[in-house]
């Protein structure tokens, strides 16, 4: 006679989203319905992310799989993840730009990362949380962890949205289109139009200067576009694939070239700070940080893009959450 397992029985394989909001959400959904993990989703809001966990399992047998989701506020709940994801924060509103966001979301960061290591201290550390790259350096400061096994979600999604812009602008197949993108995510991101093409021919052979230099501004400002449409909330939906684009690469060690916010220590002549770079991701993270032969006004760029980057971070000492 058939006797059932116990229900609440995770694979071994589990990745933790803290925050359940529409970034997290959207995300704990990718995980689940392309089958790529197990997932537990924590909030500090009782029963959000248990009801949003309920939902994704309801809905287990239309999308099938057979993923466990479950929603929690107890961070031991999170035990023995592969992969911690940091989205929670507050979401920009009209007129707002990602560095307003720093001192309320650097708090909330500062608590949750050792607490989700607390019980997972192997765990890679993705963050999604803005302003991004000084969120990824302050995770990385109170984890204590090693640099390669901490990254933060921003080239790939700008790379991303710029593809979608070249796309539109050329009237082709989004998947003919590669890109890349550097520097902070912000208004000084670096997109490099020498090393974006179209099945292989670069983009200044394709574009003029004029329409290269508008599409750049509009992958600049790609996440601000949004919050002024939608108005009472900010991007969800690509910033999720996103994220979920580098925790496939490190869990199934795809080694995949993906621009993050990676930890840099000399590489293009930066130190101590995490920027976005073209780096090989796998399942420890960054394996390598992978360098372009930049122009100079490439390299100038990405320079002044981490200037700004600094300030945050060096904004984070008298709010007593980093030492000087």
């Amino acid at each position: 006679m058939f006797k059932p397992t116990r229900l609440q029985k995770f694979s071994s394989t589990r990745v933790t989203v803290i925050g359940a909001g529409n970034v997290g959400g959207t995300l704990a959904q990718r995980l689940a319905e392309k089958n790529l993990a197990d997932v537990v989703l924590l909030d500090i809001a009782p029963g959000k992310p248990q009801g949003m966990a309920l939902d994704l399992m309801q809905a287990r047998a239309i999308e099938h799989h057979d993923r466990m989701i479950i929603g929690t506020n107890d961070y031991s709940e999170t035990a023995n993840s592969d992969v911690i994801v940091i989205t929670a924060g507050v979401p920009r509103k009209p007129g707002m730009s990602r560095d307003d966001l720093l001192r309320v979301n650097a708090e909330i960061v500062a608590e949750v990362t050792p607490k989700a290591l607390t019980f997972s201290p192997k765990a890679i550390v993705v963050v999604v949380t803005n302003p991004l790259d000084v969120m990824t350096y302050l995770a990385w400061k109170v984890s204590g962890l090693p640099g390669h096994q901490v990254v933060g979600m921003a080239g790939a999604l700008d790379a991303s949205r710029f593809q979608a812009f070249i796309a539109m602008e050329l009237g082709i197949s989004i998947e003919d289109v590669t890109a890349m993108v550097m520097g902070g995510h912000g208004d000084l991101m670096v997109p490099l139009p020498r090393y974006s093409t179209v099945s292989g021919v670069p983009l200044t052979e394709l574009m003029t200067e004029e329409a290269i230099a508008r599409l750049v501004e509009r992958t600049r400002n790609g996440g601000a576009e949004i919050v002024q449409l939608m108005q009472t909330g900010s991007a969800y939906f690509a910033p999720a694939s996103a994220a979920y684009e580098m925790v496939d690469a490190i869990l199934l060690n795809r080694r995949r070239i993906i621009p993050v916010a990676a930890y840099l220590n000399g590489e293009y002549g930066l130190y101590d700070i995490f920027m976005g770079v073209p780096v090989q991701l796998g399942r420890r993270g960054v394996d390598t940080v992978v360098e372009l032969n930049l122009a100079e006004n490439e390299l100038a760029a990405l320079h002044n893009s981490a200037k700004s980057v600094r300030q945050n971070i060096d904004s984070l000492i008298p709010m007593g959450l980093l030492l000087p």
